[in-house]
């Protein structure tokens, strides 16, 4: 059994071992709570977009870019956030992303017109794309023994699972009591408190100063994943056949082909292709992009659901997903996590899929009349239950075992993979939508004297279809889940390319 107690690293004793650092769980805290901060604020400000657009004149056509652009910068620039983590080293490139994330909400929470805002929330995606991955490799390097390591990963798994349901809430409260600008400063005093925690309680590595940024591939790999988040996001308005929208995808495809080649022939790539190339790791990417366009498109739809079709106040529609955040901490923090070490991590994927597929199937049955205790909560429950499930060992096996100076570069995948797949099930499931919608009303809207109760009808039909679209989607990632991740139990010698030197074996 290695203890890891010697110091080779040259950090501080404290640190050389998880399990003789006594600040670890609190570190734990700094990291969940900066994780918390920008997974929620991908929604944080959707309850609040109608008053956002209302006080800054923002027409119908411009006030996507409030979402987008956070998501586009978000996405499209985590792998370089990643491996600028690696280099620079972890810690300095939380604490900067921190207090860029800071700066960067108070600028939009004082915005006076439309482009400053969207200018604020493409800041923000940028800061949030080197803060997430610094947060992710802090935390697996802190946590390596494996049983520690399975409870920091469920709680690191519950927030990262139920932010964007959490974002719902606190902008309704924030929207409701306050105003709109307050979903965006609300950033400020939770960055400075992780920045003041962050000095005091997080260790690290020093990073590889010898190592070199790879700029032709930062360019290649960043441009091609913004042109396919891009291209996602102008298909809701303006069609999947659209001239730009056609190009934007050949450009993207053109440029990460281009992207792999260089990486297999780059002196310091941005992507180590081996990391992909893991049978595991490549199949936890998949069921995590996968998994998060069914639940990314569901959070859309039923929050113009309650509102738009229920009635409900800001509040009380942001309260209606508390139960599903939750099913997701349960499902992580109280199954995944004390079951992760005796149990091979698909056999808590595969199940979490068909729970939340069955919550999915659920939804389908819903119409303008739904009960929410009755039909709408039990499938919140159970959708929850199944991400809890699965997020968790997705992001302690796609990390597990990495080498130190992969582990930022491995911690990015990991979150681009969740942005791409939230960008693409919105954008996806919102075409379906819309269109599902429009071909019933066309059929169905004869009498004008019933237009009052055919188009409600007509919008929730639509919502139902793209939700047995989502359902699908959940379906394929258990499969994949099931194909892919063939890791045992890490409590019982799962194998490790690069394992970190103080894990526990």
């Amino acid at each position: 059994m290695s203890t890891g107690r010697t110091g080779e690293t040259g950090a501080p004793s404290a640190t050389t071992a998880s399990g003789t650092d006594p600040h670890r769980w609190w570190g734990l805290v700094v990291i969940a709570l900066a994780q918390l901060m920008v997974v929620l604020d991908a929604t944080i400000v959707n309850i609040a977009l109608p008053s956002a657009q209302h006080a800054l004149h923002m027409s119908d056509g411009n006030r996507q870019w409030v979402i987008t652009a956070y998501t586009l910068a978000f996405g499209g620039l985590l792998l370089l956030g990643g491996r600028i983590a690696d280099l620079a080293g972890r810690k300095r490139t939380f604490v900067v992303g921190l207090i860029g994330f800071a700066a960067a909400s108070a600028l939009g929470g004082a915005a006076t017109g439309s482009g400053m805002l969207f200018g604020a929330r493409a800041l923000q995606g940028a800061f949030a794309a080197v803060l997430a991955p610094s947060a992710l490799s802090l935390l697996t390097t802190t946590f390596t023994d494996p049983r520690e390591r399975g409870k920091a990963f469920g709680i690191y798994g519950a927030l990262a699972g139920s932010g964007s349901a959490i974002g719902f809430i606190v902008g309704g409260l924030l929207t409701e009591y306050l105003n709109w600008r307050w979903c965006l400063y609300v950033n400020v005093p939770i960055a400075v408190a992780a920045v003041l925690g962050a000095s005091a309680l997080l260790h690290d590595r020093p990073g590889h100063t010898g190592a070199r940024l790879d700029i032709p591939g930062a360019i290649l790999g960043c441009g091609g994943l913004v042109a396919i988040v891009y291209g996602f996001s102008e298909a809701e308005p303006r069609g999947w056949t659209d001239p730009l929208v056609l190009t934007l995808f050949a450009s993207g495809a053109v440029l990460l082909t281009a992207f792999t080649w260089w990486q297999s022939r780059a002196p310091h790539p941005l992507l180590p292709l081996h990391i992909v190339r893991d049978r595991n790791r490549a199949g936890c990417f998949l069921t995590m992009m996968l998994a998060v366009i069914g639940m990314f498109g569901l959070f859309l739809f039923m929050t113009y659901y309650l509102q738009v079709i229920l009635g409900y106040s800001p509040v009380r529609a942001g309260l209606a997903f508390l139960p599903l955040t939750a099913a997701i901490i349960t499902g992580s923090t109280q199954i995944s996590a004390r079951l992760l070490g005796h149990v091979a991590p698909r056999v808590l994927m595969v199940p979490g899929q068909l729970l939340a597929a069955s919550g999915l199937l659920l939804l389908t049955r819903m119409t303008v009349h739904s009960s929410y205790a009755g039909e709408i909560l039990p499938a919140l429950v159970l959708l929850g239950l199944g991400m809890g499930l699965t997020f968790m060992p997705v992001f302690a096996t796609a990390t597990a075992g990495v080498a130190p100076r992969d582990a930022g570069v491995t911690s990015a995948t990991v979150n681009t993979s969740q942005q791409v797949g939230g960008s693409i099930g919105t954008a996806l499931l919102n075409t379906v939508a819309t269109t599902s919608s429009a071909a019933y009303l066309t059929a169905h809207l004869h009498d004008p004297a019933r237009r009052a109760a055919v188009v409600p009808e007509g919008v929730v039909h639509g919502y139902t279809v793209a939700i047995w679209w989502a359902a699908g989607v959940m379906l394929l990632a258990g499969l994949v889940a099931g194909l892919m991740v063939t890791a045992r139990a890490p409590g019982h010698g799962a194998p490790a390319e690069a394992p970190v030197p103080e894990s526990v074996t």
